[in-house]
């Protein structure tokens, strides 16, 4: 009996020592996306599943986790295993929380991996059509000269579209009021009724407005003109110059993510981002694709960091 179990164990083994792991990826792919359906970074990462389902041969399966300015769906991937199988869909918020939020449950960028910028997303400055300005020099002139008296909304505390504005105020020494709202659905809503008097919204819900004559546009946020918008001048043509706010839109693994899988990724995604159809795609959202190396991302991360520190330092804000 004991050579006969001994024979088997023989036989076993080699099939045993010789197996080898699925190369990756062998499962589907989780995109979390810290935003509610609907929004930039629900819409991009729902474009590129489809390419990137077809490049690395598994279905890549989008996840909402709104909340808190996506820290929830941040906490998430950082708290992820580093397999390459939960990715982040992340944007410039990830840069603006570490300064406005004094106790975040994790850390950028250390636990992070970058793997590649996808977008550049800028917003628009726009304002109601019975504030009489129709520049941003116009709008200095008169938020200086009613100092106080005009409010802008956002889409809440911690936002991108907050910040952006708190970054207009230190470059032109104006006041602004600030009103939070839950969302740019109703921020939206409130420039339209004249409750706010201006906002820094996102291309693709301001633009239909902004060709009907409901808003007027004044500057786009980004260094270079967007396609979706091509009449609209930068803040650097409008006169107003280091005060870009690019809501950039980026992959990012959780850390330690090995070499090999980011490689992986980081060419999957390079590839969907070149399609002629995937950057008509982004450009109907107001987005520009910008593939980029680790390393690239990495630099910007710090750089943007640093940015918005100054300006949430600046401003006072700070969110418990």
């Amino acid at each position: 009996m004991f050579y006969k179990y001994l024979f088997l164990l023989i036989l076993l083994f080699p099939a045993c020592g010789g197996a080898q792991p699925q190369p990756y990826p062998a499962k589907p792919l989780r995109m979390v996306v810290g935003f509610a359906a609907g929004g930039a970074p629900d819409i991009l990462a729902r474009l590129l599943a489809q390419p990137l389902n077809e490049k690395l041969g598994q279905p890549v399966v989008v996840d909402n986790r709104p909340g808190a300015t996506s820290n929830i769906g941040a906490e998430i991937v950082a708290r992820a295993p580093a397999d390459g199988y939960t990715l982040f869909m992340a944007t410039v918020s990830v840069a603006i929380s570490p300064s406005v939020y004094p106790a975040l449950a994790f850390k950028v960028p250390q636990d992070f991996t970058p793997v590649s910028m996808v977008a550049s997303v800028p917003l628009i400055l726009v304002v109601h059509p019975g504030l009489p300005v129709k520049s941003v020099q116009d709008l200095v002139r008169v938020a200086k000269e009613k100092s106080g008296q005009l409010n802008y909304a956002s889409v809440g505390n911690g936002s991108p579209q907050h910040l952006a504005a708190e970054l207009f105020k230190l470059r032109t020494g104006t006041q602004l009021v600030h009103v939070p709202y839950k969302g740019g659905a109703p921020a939206n809503t409130a420039l339209l009724g004249g409750e706010a008097h201006l906002y820094f919204s996102g291309m693709p819900p301001a633009l239909p407005h902004v060709n009907a004559g409901r808003l007027r546009a004044l500057a786009v946020t980004a260094p270079k003109r967007s396609a979706a918008a091509p009449e609209v001048p930068t803040m650097a043509e409008a006169g107003l110059r280091n005060a870009e706010a690019d809501n950039w839109h980026a992959v990012l693994g959780p850390a330690r993510l090995p070499g090999d899988i980011v490689r992986i990724l980081n060419g999957a995604l390079a590839m969907a981002l070149a399609q002629p159809a995937m950057q008509t795609q982004f450009a109907s959202q107001g987005a520009e694709p910008k593939a980029s190396t680790p390393e690239a991302l990495a630099r910007h991360m710090q750089i943007e960091m640093a940015k918005w520190r100054e300006v949430a330092h600046a401003a006072g804000v700070k969110i418990q």
